[in-house]
């Protein structure tokens, strides 16, 4: 029930009150309060334990990074895709100058543990000062036009932060994106490149995975799910 309440809330824009009153009408009675405590606590551990399983990232690299709002303060979201669309890393932080990249680039590369053969970035020139520290050995494409991939990825987490209506605080941000990031691409094949038996049977697989997942990671969390009996349901048509 834990992963499951956990599920709804990563993978579709709901908020804990919303994801009660869904487990409300299933029959079963837990508070958003709840949801919110498994959702922080378990789902860092979901994230670790699906990115454990994942094969080694490509050797290409999109950095890039948007502006958010916290409280009405300017932050900048940095993150990391493979050549596959594969969230590797995401980092807040509060400038986007050489220091902030050269911070990425070393959490990334401690993340990751490997170094890639191509970094593709913006003209951002902090890129270029922090690849020539952090990976002078890799080689480096700065243009425009090459980060697309980069730049696409960001509307799953801003179609999220909008239904959120914003973020209260960095942490906050920096703890539910680690988790949206590792979660929510786990449910989002690329359905457009796929038939319907092809995209039934790919969701099956990645669904038994996360049950595995729920079930080994579940346990080692600290959480426990009373289930109590609606007393009195009542149907009006």
């Amino acid at each position: 029930m834990i992963s499951h309440c956990a599920w709804r809330y990563f993978r579709f824009p709901l908020s804990f009150r919303e994801v009660e009153e869904l487990m409300l009408a299933r029959g079963v009675i837990v508070s958003y309060g709840s949801v919110r405590r498994w959702c922080l606590k378990c789902g860092q551990a979901y994230t670790g334990a699906l990115r454990r399983r994942r094969p080694r990232p490509g050797d290409t690299w999109h950095p890039d990074e948007v502006f958010i709002k916290i409280n009405g303060e300017l932050k900048y979201r940095w993150r990391t895709v493979d050549a596959h669309g594969t969230v590797l890393d995401i980092l807040v932080q509060n400038r986007r100058d050489a220091a902030a990249a050269r911070c990425f680039f070393r959490t990334l590369l401690k993340t990751t543990r490997t170094v890639p053969r191509v970094v593709v970035t913006d003209r951002l020139r902090s890129y270029g000062a922090a690849h020539r520290e952090v990976l002078p050995s890799v080689e480096h494409h700065s243009h425009q036009g090459l980060n697309n991939r980069a730049e696409n990825s960001h509307q799953p987490t801003r179609q999220r932060e909008r239904a959120v209506k914003g973020f209260r605080s960095v942490g906050a941000a920096q703890r539910f994106l680690a988790a949206f990031s590792g979660i929510s691409p786990h449910f989002r094949p690329h359905r457009h490149l796929m038939t319907a038996t092809k995209y039934r049977t790919e969701m099956t697989i990645r669904f038994a995975l996360w049950d595995q997942i729920a079930g080994v990671a579940g346990r080692p969390c600290g959480c426990r799910l009373t289930i109590r009996p609606v007393q009195a349901v009542w149907w009006y048509s």
